[in-house]
This record gives structure tokens, sequence and C-alpha cells, in this order.
């Protein structure tokens, strides 16, 4: 890229952290220290408010740097990542979001810890809450070094390796400095920025084919190489049997992980009432559809005027297909209005990173505080030492974050985001649908539905095709693989299910009936919520 791309894009980048950087500095002036602000942001936010920080937080570099690079290569097989989120929205809205809300207080532990023994509830799911938060972390990780390689040409691991210290640095910030307040204004924003920029680029492919959405998919095809097939199913995922069952793995790890993702269900208690978390979720939904709707025309609006071999070329997992249409679209790399328009995508890009590193982090850091260290202690925390326990965990997260991302570098970013999506589906899901709907639930067959889904789901991803056995591999050069499928949801899944009703089963504890009752109310009524 030229030095216009890259002064541009670095001008209107840095302006976003400066933004984002008084906002924290200005919350932290006015915190109060408490639980409840650094948790949930004194529960003061309106329905809007919370709907856009809401829709901040699920559209992440995932969605808008992989979904479209998986669509530009692989056609149609690469809408389920779209199709998935889409719908797992859905699941969240209508299944377990208000809820969730009416039973916990800060993470998704005091749902479940509610009727439950607390210590051994509490450590299970917190760990699988932190588990889950730094495998989409590292995610995040990779999109940032993908955007800085293309920004200055692929040249250079060290200005990744720098971009992805950066990015670590300023969440750990945002974070410990200004809790949930200052994560859900930066989310705000990010938020009107991306789906500004995704609209003036969806905009700028349709007009490039006079509307006709037909002729856009039809070139897609013809310059993929691929003819018709490029527009059916099987180019990614129908190879053989071993492909198909990984299209089925991957499909339920999306669909029903968001319901287990602690930095998206954090979100509804930010809000005064369970009211005011129903508007939100309409808020959310409106924004979420269609941005995912829009990633669509992106993807085949790269296919069809960039070219998967030239997305390819500039990175082999698809990270970049966005800014190269942007490029494109803008009139090419020499271009005034090419510099603009790609600066400005890359720009949003960071921008959408580090919005949702912070709320990941957040989460992450108060299900160390909240539930492990609170549970780990004789006593229970007081909640100002447990708010300076969760900023120090932000630093340790982001440590591990920023090492697992400089090592997953080459990955694409919606595919690690969806094994994330199958940890939280396997580990976080059951034990809490079990304790939101079974009278019969116990404490053993809580910390056996965690556990049985987070050590399978995490055995099978270190034995699988992403670690070792083939050329897209963490470690090409050594060769342990033995479980076919790169996404373990199919198998790890079932077994969390599995693993909670027989932990219940063989039990002899006998469940209480009151809080039970207690909390059936409380979820279904908002009654006693706080």
């Amino acid at each position: 890229m030229t030095g216009d791309h890259q002064t541009l894009a670095l001008l209107l980048f840095s302006a976003f952290v400066a933004v984002t950087l008084a906002i924290t500095t200005w919350v932290s002036r006015h915190r109060h220290g408490s639980a409840e602000e650094f948790y949930a942001g004194g529960r003061l936010f309106s329905p809007m408010e919370n709907g856009f920080a809401i829709a901040g937080d699920y559209m992440s570099a995932a969605s808008f740097l992989g979904i479209s690079g998986l669509i530009a290569l692989y056609g149609y097989d690469g809408l389920l990542y779209s199709v998935g989120f889409l719908v797992a929205w859905l699941v969240v809205l209508f299944l377990v979001a208000e809820l969730v809300r009416n039973c916990g207080r800060f993470t998704l532990a005091d749902v479940v810890a509610a009727r439950m023994s607390e210590r051994p509830v509490r450590i299970a799911a917190g760990t699988s809450s932190v588990t889950v938060s730094v495998l989409y972390l590292v995610a995040q990780m990779v999109g940032a070094g993908s955007m800085v390689a293309l920004l200055l040409g692929g040249q250079g691991e060290a200005a990744q390796t720098w971009t992805v210290i950066g990015v670590g640095a300023l969440m750990v910030i945002y974070v410990s400095l200004g809790g949930m307040r200052a994560t859900t204004w930066i989310q705000i924003v990010k938020a009107v920025l991306l789906l500004g920029g995704t609209i003036a680029l969806t905009v700028l492919v349709l007009v490039r084919f006079h509307g006709d959405f037909d002729e856009l998919l039809l070139t897609a095809a013809e310059r993929s190489g691929h003819g018709e097939s490029f527009l059916a199913p099987g180019l990614k995922y129908g190879a053989d049997w071993t492909a198909r069952f990984d299209f089925i793995s991957l499909g339920l790890a999306l669909v029903l992980g968001t319901a287990g993702l602690p930095h998206i269900l954090s979100r509804f208690y930010t809000v005064p009432t369970a009211l005011a978390a129903r508007r939100s979720v309409v808020w959310s939904i409106g924004l979420i559809g269609g941005f995912y709707l829009m990633t669509i025309v992106l993807g085949f609006g790269a296919a069809a005027i960039v070219g998967p071999d030239a997305v390819r070329g500039s990175n082999a997992a698809g990270n970049t297909a966005v800014p190269l249409l942007a490029l494109d679209l803008g009139g090419g790399a020499d271009s005034t209005g090419g510099t603009v328009l790609f600066a400005i995508v890359a720009a949003v890009a960071f921008a959408t990173i580090l919005a949702v590193v912070a709320g990941i982090t957040l989460a992450s850091s108060a299900s160390v505080a909240h539930d492990l260290y609170a549970s780990l202690r004789r006593r229970h925390a007081k909640p100002r030492s447990e708010v300076a326990v969760a900023r120090i965990a932000a630093v340790g997260i982001g440590v591990v974050a920023i090492a697992l991302g400089l090592l997953a570098r080459d990955l694409n970013v919606a595919f690690l985001v969806g094994l994330a999506f199958a940890v939280a589906a396997s580990a976080n899901l059951p034990v809490l649908l079990y304790s939101l709907f079974w009278r019969g639930f116990t404490t053993r067959g809580a910390v056996w539905a965690v556990y049985g889904g987070l050590i399978p789901a995490m055995t099978l991803v270190l034995l699988s095709p992403v670690v070792s056995g083939s050329p897209e591999s963490l470690f090409p050069g050594v060769d342990f693989q033995v479980f076919p499928l790169q996404n373990p949801g199919l198998v790890s899944i079932p077994l969390g299910f599995l693993a909670g009703w027989l932990g219940t089963v063989t039990s002899t504890e006998v469940p209480d009936e009151a809080k039970h009752a207690e909390t059936e109310v409380r979820s279904l009524t908002g009654a006693g919520a706080a």
C-alpha cells in the first residue's frame, strides 16, 4: 500500500483511539469504585444505548473481516457464518436473554449459583467463561494483525507483533480504568462507525452492478473459477463426509454458542429493568440483522470485483477481502478515492477490534474476580477488593490473548470465533438451560455439565487439524491429529448436556424445591431482580 493509505488510515485510527481514551479518562474520574459500577455501568443505560452497545459487542472483526472473506473465497458455504450468527441471536432472544437478566447480577455463574452450592459452581462456570473469552480474544488479535499487514504492504512480522501488543495494551487500559461504562460508550461509537462504513460499501457495490443482485452473483461465480458450484453448497464443506459433518458441527456451534458467550449476556445487566432489557433487544435485532445481510453483499462483491485469487494472495484466510474491496470501489490503489475509502475501512476495522476486545476482557475479568476469586476466598470478598482483582485480571488475560494471537496469526478470524462458539455451546449453554428449566438439577450436575463440555471441546480442538497434521495448522511440522473435524461442536455439545444429566441422576443431593420456585418466578417476572 502507498504512504497515503498508511498515513490517512493511521490518522483516522489515532483519532478513534484518542476519542475512546478521552471517554475512558472522563469515566474514570467519575467512577465510584463499586462492583455494580465496574461490572454493570451502574445499570444506567437506556434501551437504545444498550441496543447499540449489544450490536457493537456482537458485530466483531470476525463478522466484518472474516465472514466477508469466507464468502469471497467459498461462496455459498461462507454464508453459513452470516446465517449462523444471525439465527443464534434469535436463540438468545427467545430462550435465555431476559431470564438471565432477571436471575443474575453480573455474570452467568450468578444464574446457576442462585440454587446450587455456590463455590464449586462458580469455579466451574468462571473457568469456562474465561476460556471462551480468551479464545474469542485471539480471533480479534488475529484480525488486528491482518489489517496491519495489509496496511504496510504485507511487510514484516514485527509490525503485526507490535500491533497485537498495542491492541492488548489499549484493551487493558479501557477495562481497568473505565469498566463497563467506558466500554459501553466505546461500543456505541464503534457500532455507529461500523454500520456507517458497511452501509456505504454495500451501496457502492450495488451501484457498481446497477442494483442487479443477480448480476453480482453471476459475476462472482464467473471470477471464482468454480462456476455455478460457487453459488451452491459444498465448495468448502462438501468434498467428503468429514467435511459435511464439519459443516453440521460448525452450524450447531454458531447457533447455540451465542447463548453461552459471557460478554454478550453481561450486556443485559447494564439496564435498570427487565422491560428495558427487552427493548434493548429490539434495537439490537434490527441493527444486527441489517449488518449480517450487508456482509453477504460485501462477500460476493469482493469475489466479483476483487476476485478470490487477489483476496487469497493478500491473505490466505481471506481476512483482507473488505479492505481490498474498498480500495477498488474507491477507484484503485493510486486514486484519492481508493486511498480515502481504504483508510476509512481500515480505521473502522481497528475500531471494531478495539471495542470488542474491551467488552470481552471486561466479561472475563469479571468472571475471574466475581466468580473465581470470590469463591476461592474463605470469606466473600468485599466489593472494592473484588474490583481491584478484576483490574489485575484484565492485565493477565491481555497477556495471554496477545501470546495466543501471535501464535494463530494465519488462521481466519471467523473460523477462530467458531471455535470459541463451540466451547461456549458445550460448556456454558447446558448448565444455563438446565438451571433455568430443570427442577431436579443439582450441584453435581452443574459442575459435570460445565467440565463435561469444556474438557472434551478443548481436547478435540488440540487433537484436530486446527493444531497439527495439515499445512494450515498452528503447528504444520508435527502431526498428532486424531479427531478429523475442525470444529468439535458436533461431539462436545451433546457431551455437555449428557454430563449434566448424568451428574444429576447420580447425585445424592436433594434438589431445593423452594429455591427453584424462587428462581423460576424471578426469571419469568423480574421480581427481585437486581
